[in-house]
């Protein structure tokens, strides 16, 4: 977690800057290709990293016989989408969504390319060299894109952060790699992880999807200045919600996976994980919230203000999509795939209804149904687990709401304090972070939280073990 945060402040303050150098329109153009990459990639996975972090113990061959599937996939889906780019940048009547295709969506067949040895390590634990590897490349390519931007390069400058980054990764890791794809290779391993694999697939797959529907509807509905304040909105609340879930994600599956037959131990770290993620997500995301006018002026331009809205409502999702995370690598470690398929329609429908519901009434209303969504999203996947662990709904109350409670006033008293605090922007932010900071901390310290002494003892043997 420590990892990722320094990676997402990192990648944050490369957006803020980029943002403050290009315009709405601008980041409304790289929305539509950015969202196609989105659900491709997970067609080019296959569900098959998954699979391999599941087996026992994995041969060379089913690693061989992974990558050059994932590999030929990406290679087709590149050529498909370079074939169709004029086709899209006409429906969108965005003619620059063609002149970048053919650079932009080399991101699937580098990201395929390293997606063994992403694997690999994760099935290691390695988590930390993992982001020690992504914070360098996000750096690179921040510094490039800053670079490019200065220079007048406008969308190109984007293009090239993206391709920079995810080519330098996968230069990492194959140097930090032993593995090579020796051997030969075979269907027999895809054959026998393609249900679980196919399945986790079909379910990412639609979810990616259904994820961007937003994207895809506002380009064709609304101006792309519209689209770039929308899209970076949300895009700016996944910078922390985005890197508590995958830290949550890279982690808990696999440890998760390997005490699945141990279902009181299974139970106990399932909740313990789900109280520390909340205890540090529910006051970030809030937190986001209730000082975005002021986070927005300080560090962007008059251009931007119209995201603000869009900001303080979005925020509100990230509460509800880490426990989903959680609640979801649960199902995956104890249950088969079809579940994980069976779950992902039933969201799916309810998605389509509220998409339905919020899309013909403007963007404010889709941003509404977004916090809709992640809030059902974790409901059915907790209802969910409820067969497979002894977690009742008792008791995964009882260890939220103390944390969302105080959360919730922390809000409260942030808001307070900025309409308290005439004048600077600077001024009123620093002031709303350190009550804020002091609120919750103290707070929780005050009222003797569990969640408050479990990350201290983290800390504490942190600290022991870096000396």
């Amino acid at each position: 977690m420590a990892e990722k945060i320094g990676s997402m402040l990192l990648t944050m303050a490369v957006r803020f800057v980029i943002l403050r150098l290009l315009t709405r329109e601008i980041m409304g153009y790289m929305a539509i290709p950015t969202a196609i990459v989105t659900v491709l990639l997970v067609l080019v996975d296959g569900g098959f990293s998954q699979g391999l972090i599941r087996r026992k113990d994995p041969s060379n061959t089913d690693y061989k016989s992974v990558f050059l599937f994932n590999m030929s996939v990406a290679t087709l889906c590149y050529v498909l989408m370079v074939a169709t780019a004029p086709l899209v940048a006409r429906w969108y009547d965005m003619p620059v969504i063609a002149e970048i295709a053919p650079v932009f969506y080399l991101l699937l067949p580098l990201t395929a390319l390293c997606a063994v040895q992403n694997t690999i390590f994760i099935r290691q634990f390695r988590f930390a060299l993992l982001s020690k590897v992504t914070f360098f490349a996000s750096l690179v390519g921040g510094l490039a894109a800053i670079a490019f931007a200065v220079a007048g390069w406008g969308i190109w400058s984007l293009v090239i952060e993206r391709v920079v980054s995810v080519g330098l990764r996968t230069a990492i890791l194959w140097w930090l790699s032993d593995w090579r794809p020796r051997g030969r290779f075979s269907r027999q391993p895809l054959h026998e992880m393609s249900k679980f694999g196919c399945s986790l697939m079909a379910t990412d797959l639609i979810s990616n999807f259904y994820n961007k529907i937003p994207q895809f509807f506002l380009g064709s509905l609304y101006p792309a200045s519209t689209l770039g304040s929308f899209d970076q909105a949300v895009k700016i609340k996944d910078m922390p919600a985005t890197t508590g879930m995958q830290a949550v994600q890279n982690v808990t599956f696999p440890a998760f996976s390997k005490i699945r037959d141990d279902l009181p131990k299974l139970t106990e770290s399932y909740r313990q994980v789900v109280m520390i993620v909340a205890y540090v997500m529910f006051p970030v995301m809030l937190g986001l919230s209730a000082v975005a006018h002021d986070l927005f002026g300080v560090l962007l331009s008059e251009e931007w203000m119209p995201t603000v809205p869009y900001f303080e409502v979005v925020c509100l999702a990230g509460l509800f999509s880490p426990v989903a995370v959680i609640s979801m690598n649960i199902l995956k470690a104890r249950s088969g795939g079809p579940i994980s398929v069976r779950l992902g329609i039933l969201k799916k429908v309810v998605m389509t209804v509220i998409f339905a519901a919020t899309i013909p009434h403007g963007v404010m209303a889709v941003v509404w149904g977004l916090v809709a969504i992640a809030a059902c999203e974790m409901g059915i996947n907790f209802v969910a687990t409820l067969r497979f662990t002894d977690l009742t709904i008792g008791r995964f109350l009882r260890t939220l709401l103390p944390v969302a409670l105080l959360a919730a006033g922390m809000w409260l008293v942030v808001r307070g304090v900025g309409s308290l605090i005439p004048g600077s922007d600077i001024l009123r932010l620093l002031a709303e972070l350190v009550v804020g900071f002091v609120f919750y901390v103290g707070g929780s310290a005050l009222l003797r939280f569990e969640a408050f002494r479990e990350v201290c003892d983290i800390l504490k043997k942190q600290i022991a073990h870096k000396s």
